[in-house]
């Protein structure tokens, strides 16, 4: 799902996460995990990238409040941080940007036909940054990137949909 389209390294990460993000093997039991995509080029190139767990928490809620602190300890120079909220299955259930203290949360798509639109336009996007990144347009690409990978965290499990769409609203 994520392609290293945002610059942030592992090193932009902050050094002190907050108690909340300390221990992210705590509890393995309790069913959302707050990630990040793996940064390092050489897990990416292996085809090992795993997404790195920030933390466990018991319920959505919580997971969410996870992701907003962690977006407040990372800086408001820093570049947007890819966040995702798995299950204990591994299904997405909610991604979204970290920037500048608050988490931009994406919509999940609502249908298959929506999802397909939504894969058929990353991929688009992901090919015009491959011929910018030709052209030496890196920043081009790089944005083109991040687009997709906003788009592509709209592509929640089908059995998260209904539930992550109405933990938004409420949380709007």
């Amino acid at each position: 799902m994520f392609d290293l389209s945002f610059p942030a390294s592992t090193d932009t990460l902050p050094a002190i996460l907050p108690p909340m993000l300390t221990n992210a093997a705590a509890d393995a039991s309790l069913p959302f995990a707050l990630t990040t995509p793996d940064q390092s080029q050489a897990s990416a190139m292996s085809g090992a990238a795993r997404p790195r767990v920030l933390d466990r928490f018991a319920t959505l809620a919580d997971a969410m409040r996870g992701a907003i602190i962690f977006a407040g300890q990372t800086g408001g120079e820093a570049a947007p941080q890819m966040l995702a909220i798995l299950d204990r299955d591994d299904r997405l259930v909610l991604a979204g940007a970290a920037a500048d203290g608050a988490v931009a949360w994406c919509h999940p798509v609502i249908s298959a036909a929506e999802a397909r639109a939504v894969v058929t336009e990353a991929s688009q996007l992901r090919a015009h940054a491959g011929r910018a990144a030709d052209w030496q347009e890196h920043d081009l690409a790089q944005k083109l990137r991040q687009r997709a990978d906003l788009l592509e965290a709209r592509l929640v499990d089908p059995l998260w949909r209904a539930f992550a769409a109405r933990a938004l609203q409420i949380a709007a």
